[in-house]
């Protein structure tokens, strides 16, 4: 049979893998271990140095680059292999991500388990999959020049990649899972489909945010300063002034400030509006936790800036924002035609 069951399970277990790997990749970033591993080795990079002598050579190889010369001078051998298990562990799960993708689609194809249309797909999320492990390593060769710090815009990349690797992974699965689906109301899609692209924008300047580390900065709330000059900060940093809201801690939070204010509201909107027309069960239920998860996340979002980014609030912020957009991509799928 093809399309079956054990295709779901495939694909779901790869979302909640990606899942993990960004989790693990949020920790990374906000423990600033990202450029612990100065060296790329697609099959011996998957075993961890094992013996002393090996951990000196990989904790010597890390003092040739910025990090360690600019920042991490005082850094001792166990110091570096704190930071080194967060990355180490990040790329495990990377290679474990594509050995569970690539080997099961190579059993459902040879097996004929697979119709022309999901085999198209799988291509295409193999493709992603593969371009996302490229992206992670061009990201971590930018921190290794001159700069201690990888480039906000290939982490932004690198981070958008694996949401929507994970959000096409799942929409596969509920095409095989629910392969019939009627057109309910096709403004309130259109509308939906609004609120994922801006969600995906928003997820953008949130990596921006992360890569600049402008979260902290006008750690207050509901404004960017609590009105006392003493705290005040320029915003305007850069010419032209458009390079501020890209490149600009200030103008980087700012966006990702309002956006959130947009998405939020775009969603309470969707939700009143579902409410004048007629919609099954699945969807409204769907369209509730849309509405509880954008008001978790807005709420992790504000008090994240408030105590200036604590790992674990900056790592829930993150899972949440994974829930988000598996919530809002199932809640499109079964609005959709």
């Amino acid at each position: 049979m093809k399309d079956n069951t054990k295709v779901v399970y495939w694909l779901i277990t790869g979302c909640v893998l990606i899942f993990i790997m960004v989790v693990v990749g949020g920790i990374t970033r906000l423990t600033h271990s990202g450029l612990s591993i100065s060296s790329y080795k697609l099959i011996s990079g998957t075993i961890p140095p094992m013996s002393k002598i090996e951990w000196q050579e990989a904790f010597d190889l890390y003092k040739q680059y910025p990090e360690y010369q600019k920042i991490n001078q005082h850094f001792e051998l166990q110091d570096f292999k704190d930071i080194y298990f967060w990355e180490w562990l990040h790329r495990f799960i990377g290679r474990f991500i594509g050995i569970v993708f690539i080997i099961p689609f190579l059993y459902f194809l040879l097996k004929k388990q697979l119709t022309k249309s999901t085999i198209k797909k799988s291509i295409i999320l193999l493709a992603l999959g593969g371009f996302q492990g490229f992206l992670g390593w061009y990201m971590v060769k930018s921190g290794l020049v001159d700069r201690p710090d990888v480039s906000h815009y290939r982490l932004a990349l690198h981070l958008t990649t694996a949401f929507i690797t994970f959000s096409f992974a799942m929409w596969i699965a509920m095409d095989i899972k629910f392969p019939e689906r009627k057109e309910i109301n096709i403004p309130l899609r259109n509308i939906i489909r609004w609120a994922f692209v801006l969600l995906i924008i928003q997820i953008v300047w949130g990596a921006f945010v992360a890569g600049l580390d402008a979260g902290f900065i006008h750690n207050f709330w509901p404004f960017m300063s609590d009105g006392k000059l003493i705290h005040e900060t320029v915003y305007i940093e850069q010419n032209p002034v458009w390079r501020n809201f890209v490149e600009g801690k200030s103008g980087v939070q700012f966006i990702h400030r309002y956006l959130a204010y947009v998405v939020t509201g775009l969603i309470i909107f969707i939700w009143f509006k579902a409410k004048k027309t007629s919609i099954n069960n699945l969807q409204q239920v769907l369209l509730k936790s849309l509405i509880w998860v954008v008001l978790l996340q807005f709420t992790l979002g504000v008090f994240t800036l408030l105590f200036q980014v604590p790992v674990i609030l900056g790592v829930l912020h993150q899972v949440v924002a994974f829930f988000l957009l598996a919530v809002i991509t199932f809640t499109l799928h079964r609005f959709s035609k």
